[in-house]
């Protein structure tokens, strides 16, 4: 494999357990994909099937795993440095609990300048809150003065400030309302297409990761069962019979709305 055709991210046999002894429960099990820069890639299932999980074993939130996780030809331990932040960042789900209530905006994106050791802080807040949508008038506001969708907007600003190369993207529409839900989706797509940017989805929503992967894997229990791509999902093709039924019961949902 060429340097230019190695994956960024490369993950094999992940496998994440909580508790011990007969209280042990693995619930990732034995995980394996890639995702080549500048693509993005989905993880769908149920909740509770673990998806959110490989997440953040990724993201060093889940430190103790056995497998192998490489970023950029790089086999990393359970522990994440501060040069791995400066590449990889999250957007969480909850765009209430993600943001301190009592910081402005303004302080919200500025310590991540800080941690960072990056320079032209204002010119830089300017610019990503322009970029997510929002302008500079949102510098001097708190969180309890804005919507869900300008929070996640925020949540995302957050993230790109540093100038990362992958997001890692944990459900980041499924707390808004679906108006605006489509907004964000376009606005992640909007984003990757400018800046070149990597992503890790993880979704219960068939149509959210549709639109925004090419490739996803579908998760059932721990279990990576098969990959598909976008248009495997849109057409329903599928081959583990699990796959089958959570595609048709995602078709009959949406006809139910």
């Amino acid at each position: 494999m060429s340097e230019n055709t190695k994956p960024l991210v490369d993950v094999s046999d992940l496998s994440v357990s909580f508790g011990k002894g007969r209280k042990r429960s693995t619930v990732v099990k034995k995980a394996r994909f890639h995702i080549a820069r500048g693509e993005a890639y989905g993880l769908i299932g149920e909740s509770g099937c673990g998806k959110s999980t490989i997440l953040r074993a990724l993201a060093g939130l889940i430190p103790h795993y056995t497998g192998n996780f490489s970023f950029d030809g790089t086999l990393l331990s359970g522990e994440r440095d501060k040069s791995f932040f400066r590449r990889v960042q999250m957007v969480f789900q909850d765009p209430y609990a993600s943001l301190h209530p009592r910081k402005m905006v303004h302080k919200v994106l500025a310590e991540s300048l800080t941690i960072h050791g990056m320079d032209r802080k204002e010119e830089r807040i300017r610019d990503v809150l322009t970029a997510v949508g929002l302008g500079p008038s949102f510098m001097y506001r708190y969180p309890h003065e804005l919507s869900g969708g300008q929070r996640q907007r925020v949540a995302i600003a957050r993230a790109l400030i540093i100038e990362p190369e992958v997001l890692l993207l944990d459900e980041p529409t499924s707390a808004l309302d679906v108006s605006v839900q489509a907004e964000i989706l376009n606005l992640l797509k909007t984003l990757r297409r400018e800046r070149g940017l990597t992503y890790l989805m993880v979704s219960h929503d068939l149509a959210v990761v549709a639109h925004i992967c090419e490739r996803v894997g579908v998760m059932h229990k721990g279990i990576i069962l098969e990959e598909l791509t976008a248009d495997d999902l849109r057409q329903s093709r599928a081959s583990a019979s699990y796959t089958q039924e959570f595609l048709q019961a995602s078709v009959e949902a949406v006809a139910h709305n």
